[in-house]
């Protein structure tokens, strides 16, 4: 099976390439990216991938496209211009994607997009499945305009899933050198109340998930990538702080949050409790199902 995969460099990208052996991906610096991905993987260069479709000549022989580029979301204050960034770096990239799907004669059998479980807005403790109706606010709107261009590919006779990513733990990246800095410090504390659900998946079952949606024919549409158990922020807290040896005594109150971060802040105290359905109903063997193990894990490897 050959993969095609934009969004390379990045955590769940590489980790995805070196788990498959290697393959092909779609990069705005070529020189940069071949450096950084090693010899396995054969890099094209899509220079402009906001107006210009990626090259035809990148699709030869491929099988299945991972389509994971975007720009990050938790960085800095939600300013319109910042706002355009997310918004543009997904939904006009995903369309210039399925442009150039559109003009091949041979075309791949999957396109495995990117999306996430932002898709479900603020939800407090509603639980939530593939099949439940969208959220509001910027990221409920952004995945379902996210969502709705990369479904422009089914039209095209390809098969397409939507991968909803929840906050994906690993040493090597993310969410999680972030979160754990404050509590090596002694800072550490909840969010606001604490209440929100945060749906969160280990990289390696973001990773063993994209491949499942990949060989499993069945699987069309929504796809939950997280752990079959979500936790609060108040229990997450209370992990983080247990596997350091770490107090948590500091926490950051809404006010305070909405202040230093602005609309950032609705971000990280949104809630999303989100379960894996779809893999459960096909009987995916997830890795780790209890954020405890999952932290366990990923503390082993961080530095």
């Amino acid at each position: 099976m050959k993969v095609l995969v934009t969004g390379a460099t990045g955590l769940i990208g590489q980790a995805l390439l070196r788990d498959l052996g290697g393959g092909r991906a779609l990069s705005r610096d070529r020189e940069a990216a071949s450096k950084r991905l090693g010899p396995d993987v054969e890099v094209f260069e899509w220079s402009n991938p906001l107006d210009l479709p990626p090259p035809a000549e990148a699709f030869e022989g491929v099988d299945v496209i991972y389509h994971l580029a975007g720009a990050p979301v938790i960085k800095g204050r939600l300013t319109a211009e910042r706002k355009a960034e997310i918004r543009e770096s997904r939904v006009r990239s995903t369309r210039r994607l399925v442009e150039a799907l559109e003009g091949l004669e041979s075309r791949p059998g999957v396109l495995i997009s990117a999306s996430a479980v932002g898709f479900y807005g603020d939800r407090r403790d509603e639980q939530l499945e593939e099949g439940s109706e969208p959220g509001t606010g910027f990221l409920a709107d952004v995945c379902q305009a996210w969502e709705a261009a990369a479904m422009g590919a089914a039209k095209l006779g390809v098969r397409v899933v939507q991968a909803r990513l929840g906050i994906v733990l690993s040493a090597e990246g993310g969410a999680l050198p972030q979160m754990l800095r404050p509590f090596k410090w002694g800072l550490g504390g909840r969010l606001g109340d604490g209440d929100q659900f945060m749906s969160w998946v280990h990289l390696d079952d973001a990773v063993g998930l994209l491949r499942f949606a990949a060989s499993a024919a069945s699987l069309r549409g929504p796809l939950n990538v997280v752990a079959p158990y979500p936790v609060t922020n108040t229990e997450l807290t209370r992990v983080l702080a247990a596997a350091l040896g770490r107090p948590a005594r500091l926490p950051a109150s809404r006010r305070m949050l909405s202040l230093v971060l602005g609309e950032m802040s609705e971000i990280l105290l949104a809630s999303q409790r989100v379960y894996p359905m779809v893999a459960l109903d096909n009987d995916y063997p997830f890795k780790y199902e209890i954020i405890t193990r999952a932290l366990k894990a990923c503390l082993k490897k961080s530095p």
